[in-house]
């Protein structure tokens, strides 16, 4: 046996999201990111998506309502559980798992797609012969290697919260491979879902499973209509499939 669910939180809105948009428009090679990317924080809208978060789950029936929350430890994803927990009154402890962290990107982090393309050509031609899914930059990871630690990941939900609904509150790329493992999507699948499905700030991807056992199904995607009914706003990167950020941050 094992979990029955996880509720897929994407962190809120960062002060690194807003520099990624703001040099997608200003058409420029380097992102002006404030801090190292475990040291990223919410902004002012990531903070109120936070707190419209919580507002929902408190009126979710109580037998929806999550039983234990995960996160990964960078800052903005820990605001995220904290501000979200807090305005919901809920008594959860927060598990931060380094294995849930965003995906490594190595040398190519804090960079456009167009900064890649012009900085290290080599690796922009290197990314499209190898695919998204197994391009590993310098040191940083692939998709594969990410799934790799979800997988490990899951062992332990599994073995923690038997017969529990879990809340996770990670990163976009992160939710998107919990989707693969769980669903046991294959590379095509799991590709075309980040090529067409955005994952926004504090959007929910709810994924089902009653017996504890087996394969998952995706009930919820992406879903934002809790932040609507809040009055927060709803935000999405503007980046590119070619973006070197389009999964980070």
């Amino acid at each position: 046996m094992g979990a029955v669910e996880l509720l897929l939180v994407r962190h809120g809105e960062s002060e690194a999201n807003v520099a990624a948009n703001t040099a997608e428009r200003r058409k420029i090679d380097r992102i002006p990111v404030p801090a190292r990317d475990p040291d990223v924080v919410l902004s002012p809208a990531g903070i109120e998506q936070a707190r419209a978060l919580g507002q929902h789950l408190t009126e979710l029936p109580p037998e929806q309502r999550p039983d234990a929350l995960w996160a990964s430890p960078y800052r903005r994803t820990r605001q995220t559980a904290e501000l979200t927990i807090e305005a919901a009154g809920f008594d959860l402890v927060p598990r931060f798992d380094e294995r849930l962290r965003d995906r490594e990107l190595g040398i190519i982090d804090a960079l456009t797609g167009r900064g890649v393309a012009r900085l290290y050509p080599e690796e922009a031609q290197r990314r499209r012969w190898v695919g998204k899914f197994y391009y590993r930059p310098p040191g940083g990871e692939s998709w594969a290697d990410v799934a790799l630690r979800l997988r490990s990941v899951m062992g332990d939900v599994d073995r923690d919260e038997d017969g529990k609904r879990v809340l996770v509150v990670c990163h976009d790329a992160v939710i998107r491979l919990f989707r693969y493992v769980c669903e046991r999507l294959d590379e095509e699948t799991i590709v075309e879902i980040g090529r067409k499905t955005p994952v926004p700030n504090a959007s929910i991807t709810r994924l089902l499973r009653p017996s504890g056992e087996g394969p998952w199904t995706a009930e919820d995607v992406s879903d934002t209509e809790h932040l609507r009914d809040e009055g927060a706003p709803v935000t999405v990167q503007e980046s590119s499939e070619s973006t070197a950020h389009a999964e980070q941050r």
